[in-house]
């Protein structure tokens, strides 16, 4: 095989538990997103983009839908007969096999892989985040610094500071101290999740972090850190443009959310950096003539016959006449009834609102809600049915499984 100067890894394992129902028979990266996207569109386009041919994607939970949307990487021009893309789950070896453990140890155990390739540099990548960067940039940053190891960073505000790893820098951009999800930090600078290796030295990390029955196998836990106190040239490449962490529901709501505000660094039609998706091939949008839509996303296939206001609409939904929805995220396939209101809600795929239901409704005087998230959004599970004399109370989540539980009150 051809050697390549830089092979990226995307690590697409994740549970995403934080994403709830969303994520219950679906991996993160795989969640729809912005009208006719999935997730981790916005990665695989970033490396065809910067001119990055050999990609593995490492796979773990509920891999089916994506291993399937990913294919043979056609639709991101990653169908390439030296390189393209490989899908990359769990597998038996000689010795046996085992899950993922961590971040680290998922690229530990496809060290065959890169090897094959014999790269000079990693590119570590994550598969549920939002942006649009040139990673061929970031690439000519590593070797200017002579850098054993780049890690892209972000400013965030200081009161989130506790989600993310954060690092502290000289004025050459050397990191000189990096803290992982600290309670107290020391800086706003947060990693992205981009990381590149000098693959010769990350192997060697890699093997003594497996080694070691303590670790975590994390890179932000345990490669990282282990390579500052090593005392590893390591480096902070300052991004400026959009960056989202879509790992919540409120996050990814706000995402869909800053495509209808027309955010200045997320446009989808930028002629010269292209998202690509696998779709597919649907009618055009039909919006009916008593229909007033006003400051939405709407996709091919839609059929829109009520009211959408500042809402993100999917490819094949249908919104009757007489039907309201305002502030949400509709996903594909969803058909929502005469009469009725979704406000401020994600709706999952292929799920019917019966007419009249109610979605995302004020709670009564005295009405108990266990509320899931911070902005209040009402979260419905895919491939259900509402009824129409469900009244769904905002903030709040409907699951199959919860069914039953829900109070009479509900009920109108």
């Amino acid at each position: 095989m051809q050697k390549k100067e830089l092979v990226a890894m995307l690590l697409a394992g994740g549970q995403g538990s934080r994403l709830g129902i969303l994520t219950k028979k679906l991996a993160k990266p795989a969640v729809p997103f912005g009208g006719k996207y999935r997730i981790i569109d916005f990665t695989l386009s970033n490396c065809s983009n910067s001119g990055i041919d050999s990609v593995g994607v490492l796979t773990q939970y509920q891999p089916l839908t994506l291993n399937a949307y990913i294919g043979i990487g056609s639709a991101w021009d990653l169908d390439r007969s030296n390189g393209g893309v490989s899908v990359l789950p769990p597998y038996m070896k000689d010795q046996g096999g085992e899950w993922y453990k961590g971040t680290a140890n998922a690229v530990y155990q496809n060290i065959d892989f890169i090897d094959q390739h014999n790269p000079e540099y990693v590119l570590i990548l994550s598969g549920d985040h939002i942006y649009k960067m040139d990673y061929s940039r970031m690439l000519s940053y590593h070797k200017s610094r002579g850098a054993a190891a780049t890690i892209a960073v972000i400013p965030v505000p200081w009161e989130e500071t506790h989600r993310f790893g954060v690092m502290k820098t000289d004025d050459n951009g050397r990191i000189t101290e990096f803290q992982e999800k600290p309670k107290v930090a020391k800086s706003n600078l947060a990693s992205m999740g981009v990381y590149i290796f000098n693959w010769k030295e990350l192997r060697e990390y890699l093997e003594a972090d497996e080694a070691d029955p303590s670790s975590s196998n994390d890179f932000g836990k345990n490669i990282i850190p282990n390579m500052l106190k090593a005392k590893e040239p390591l480096y902070a490449y300052a991004f400026q443009e959009y960056w989202k962490d879509v790992g919540t529901i409120d996050s990814l709501w706000e995402a869909n959310m800053d495509l209808i505000k027309k955010h200045p660094d997320l446009k989808l039609n930028d002629p010269k950096w292209k998202i690509f998706s696998l779709n597919q091939t649907y009618p055009p949008q039909l919006v009916g003539p008593q229909a007033d839509v006003q400051g939405s996303l709407l996709s091919d296939g839609c059929l829109i016959l009520g009211r959408v206001h500042h809402s993100v609409i999917f490819t094949g939904t249908q919104i009757a006449e007489g039907a309201e929805v305002t502030d949400s995220v509709i996903m594909p396939g969803v058909k929502i009834g005469k009469g009725a209101i979704v406000h401020k809600a994600i709706i999952g795929e292929n799920t019917i609102v019966e007419p009249g239901a109610k979605i995302g409704v004020p709670a009564r005087p005295g009405e108990k809600v266990e509320v899931s998230n911070e902005n209040g959004i009402t979260v419905i599970e895919d491939n259900i049915c509402v009824p129409g004399t469900m009244r769904i109370v905002e903030g709040t989540v409907l699951s199959v499984a919860e069914w039953p539980e829900f109070p009479e009150e509900w009920i109108s």
